[in-house]
C-alpha cells in the first residue's frame, strides 16, 4: 500500500520529499535521520502515516544491508509488483 494514502493529498508532495531523503540516503544511520524528521513532522496530525513509516522502517531500509553497487538495483517502489513482473509478462492475457 502507498505510504502516502493516510495523508492528505495537499501534504503529499512534501512526504514524498521527505521519503525521497530517506532514501537517497548515503547509508542505514543516515538514513535514520530523515525517518525521525518524517515521523517528527507528521505524528502529531496524521499519526497512521508516521506509523507506517516507523514500523516498517527496518523493511524499509533493508537494502543497506547489501553492497552499495547492488542499491540501484534493490530500490523500488513496489517489491511485490517487481518481483512477479516477468510472471506477469509471461502470462497469457484472456477477455
Amino acid at each position: 500500500m502507498n505510504k502516502l494514502h493516510a495523508l492528505p493529498k495537499s501534504i503529499q508532495p512534501l512526504a514524498k520529499k521527505m521519503l525521497i531523503e530517506i532514501r537517497e540516503a548515503e547509508d542505514k544511520d543516515h538514513a535514520r535521520a530523515p525517518a525521525k524528521a518524517f515521523d517528527a513532522e507528521f505524528r502529531a496530525k496524521w499519526p497512521k502515516a508516521a506509523e507506517r513509516i516507523s514500523d516498517d522502517l527496518d523493511q524499509l531500509l533493508r537494502f543497506y544491508d547489501f553492497p552499495a553497487e547492488h542499491w540501484v538495483h534493490l530500490e523500488t517502489t513496489n517489491a511485490i509488483e517487481s518481483t512477479f513482473a516477468t510472471v506477469r509478462l509471461r502470462t497469457r492475457v484472456t477477455k
